[in-house]
């Protein structure tokens, strides 16, 4: 049974920042492709970073020079280290694990820009 627990948000600052974790069980987590998405109040959840088993990444445009997604594959966990962050990154953060056809999500995590 695949699990991913989401850690790390909280309250912050404009400017301020903030290290969201993700720990997988019940997978070889090496061999995953790792990402975060987040949805924000009334909004479509959207994705933020993806990075795959070899380590390439993918950011959305918004976030590009102030998040960096990367992992851990000791310690079976991904992380979303972000930066200069703005009110508008305010959402609920996801972790998200995927096969393909078969895509796995954590429960999310709160992320609260505001001064």
């Amino acid at each position: 049974q695949v699990q991913l627990v989401e850690s790390g948000g909280g309250l912050v600052q404009p400017g301020g920042s903030l290290r969201l974790s993700c720990t997988v069980s019940g997978s070889i987590f090496s061999s995953e492709t790792m990402g975060w998405y987040h949805q924000a109040p009334g909004k479509q959840r959207q994705l933020v970073a993806t990075i795959t088993p070899g380590g390439s990444t993918t950011y959305k445009d918004s976030v590009l020079g102030r998040f960096t997604i990367s992992r851990d594959n000791a310690k079976n966990t991904v992380y979303l280290q972000m930066n200069s962050l703005k009110t508008e990154d305010t959402a609920v953060y996801y972790c998200y694990l995927t096969r393909g056809v078969i895509d796995y999500w954590g429960q999310g995590t709160q992320v609260t820009v505001s001064s």
